[in-house]
């Protein structure tokens, strides 16, 4: 019988502030067993060698890896010799992931989102491989998150996460930069996303995006469903949307000029759409931030 797989939970790791983000090494790597976390890992490998298990297959490790472990998927390390290791957990839910530019970057989506997901499919061999001069930058950066999470004096919280978010960009694009045969279908889906995030407010059509992927429609379309649970088009409408309700919060703009400003070209249609999507009309998103009277009866139109 299968020993169960232990759940590593974020009250064991996590400091009791709350703050989302904890460096743990691991030098060298002991014995584990199998397990899956509450939390996510960027996992960093400094030294040494051995063999990374996910309870189907494993694949081996060496200086330079750098993965993505979601939460629930459950791992190990074995055959170690020497291996030496950072891990960076955190809580997936609490980082600032839609900060400044961070989507519109093809290398966020294929380390965080892509490979993981096709990890069992590319053999691992999709992942990210540092260089030397690479690995000891992404080893410095972490070396000041580690002293900001150590020492958390007054402003802890906005220097380290600054450190993480600067991390996080560094790995993105080291993997912009590793496009060789192994990594380059994941690039590929990869630039059709940045694409969409960057240009969401433009009509986009679903031909364009194969094209920019240089994939057949068929691989493209699988690819993209099996990593982001959703169409492109639908990933579209629902980043149009996320970005409508970002102005719905603060624009004292019409309901029909925020549908236009992000990419809708009827306001019926983003009123359906917003209403699936996020449960309530878009009058009644905005009036949970914006001082407006309520409306009496049935809304006919987004802008009554």
């Amino acid at each position: 019988m299968n020993e169960p797989i232990r759940v590593l939970r974020k009250s064991q790791f996590f400091h009791p502030d709350g703050f989302p983000i904890v460096v743990a090494r691991r030098d060298p790597q002991e014995p584990f067993g199998l397990h899956s976390h509450e939390f996510w890992e960027i996992v960093i490998i400094t030294g040494g060698s051995g063999r990374h298990v996910t309870g189907v297959d494993s694949y081996e490790l060496a200086a330079g890896d750098a993965f993505v472990i979601g939460g629930a998927r459950p791992h190990d390390y074995q055959d170690l010799e020497g291996l030496r290791l950072i891990n960076i957990l955190f809580d997936n839910d609490e980082l600032p992931w839609n900060l400044g530019d961070l989507k519109e970057m093809p290398g966020y989506h294929a380390l965080f989102t892509l490979e993981p997901a096709f990890r069992q499919r590319h053999r691992f061999d999709s992942r990210l491989r540092l260089n030397p001069m690479e690995l000891a930058f992404a080893i410095e950066k972490i070396e000041l998150l580690e002293r900001e999470l150590d020492e958390r004096t007054a402003g802890f919280r906005v220097m380290a996460m600054t450190q993480m978010m600067q991390l996080v960009t560094f790995l993105a694009r080291c993997y912009d930069r590793f496009r060789d045969p192994r990594s380059q279908g994941l690039l590929e889906v990869a630039d059709a996303i940045a694409h969409i995030e960057i240009h969401y407010a433009e009509p986009i059509t679903l031909d364009h995006l194969i094209q920019i992927s240089n994939m057949s429609r068929r691989n493209f379309l699988r690819t993209f469903e099996t990593a982001m649970e959703d169409s492109p088009i639908q990933y579209l409408i629902r980043l149009r949307i996320r970005k409508a309700c970002e102005q719905l919060r603060v624009s004292k703009k019409s309901i029909t000029e925020i549908a236009m400003d992000v990419g809708f070209s009827d306001s019926n249609y983003f009123s359906r759409k917003f209403r699936d999507i996020v449960g309530v009309s878009p009058r009644d998103y905005k009036r949970r931030y914006l001082d407006m009277p309520p409306t009496s009866g049935t809304e006919a139109d987004p802008d009554d």
